[in-house]
């Protein structure tokens, strides 16, 4: 079975919230819950669960987000204030999943088993902090070679996407130098990161209408489902 990838293609990088497991809406609901309580205080306008979302904290560490879409409506707050506000949402993302469980993309499970039959490497690249736990929770404990997520790169020292540090450690953790590496990722930051670590092949998921958004950070294909690369 293809796997859409060219022949140069020795490693597979995944992003996990929005790419592998459907956790990406919750991360969304949480962000809207904390932000809005934070702006209905200060009579502003409430959260974008879809633009905001997208533009200002998709893939990227908690702290980032929340600066980033401060910045956005021009607040600006302590360092302390930008930490609760993380701290908070982190939090509401814990129980929101404690309480609804965790679902993955049928298609993509089909494809990481496909990655794996091919005996390619595979590895999980997220900002989280808890991406054992949503691993655990989607049946993937053990599933990849290499794990990369925000313990990571907080112990190592590694920027946050849209810069490319995590997923050139998930691949020189696999041994493959990036132009091996294909990476997938359904969000703007990271496919900004795919194409900053000169990847071989950079795979943009669909999941919100912004194919053409995808397309300007860099993606090299943009497929809806991840089954969409597999061809018999």
């Amino acid at each position: 079975m293809a796997l859409g990838l060219p022949p140069t293609i020795r490693a597979c990088l995944f992003d996990l919230d929005g790419v592998i497991t459907q956790t990406a809406r919750v991360h969304a609901r949480a962000w809207k819950q904390v932000f809005d309580e934070f702006l209905k205080a200060r009579s502003e306008p409430p959260f974008d669960l879809v633009k905001d979302y997208d533009d200002y904290v998709d893939g990227k560490p908690r702290e980032d987000g929340v600066r980033s879409f401060l910045a956005s409506r021009h607040i600006t707050v302590p360092d302390e204030r930008v930490h609760d506000i993380a701290d908070r949402k982190d939090q509401l993302f814990l129980d929101l999943i404690h309480h609804d469980g965790v679902q993955t993309y049928d298609g993509s499970i089909s494809y990481l088993h496909a990655v794996k039959a091919a005996r390619l490497k595979l590895a999980v690249v997220s900002s989280s902090r808890h991406t054992t736990e949503v691993l655990a929770a989607a049946n993937l404990s053990n599933f990849f070679d290499a794990q990369v997520d925000g313990i990571v790169a907080e112990r190592e020292h590694l920027n946050g996407k849209p810069a490319p540090d995590t997923y050139l450690k998930a691949a020189s953790v696999l041994g493959a130098k990036p132009a091996a590496a294909s990476v997938y990722e359904d969000a703007l930051a990271g496919v900004k990161a795919g194409r900053a670590g000169g990847f071989g092949l950079v795979v943009g998921v669909d999941r919100a209408g912004q194919a053409d958004a995808l397309y300007a950070q860099g993606a090299d294909v943009v497929v809806k489902d991840l089954a969409d690369l597999l061809a018999k």
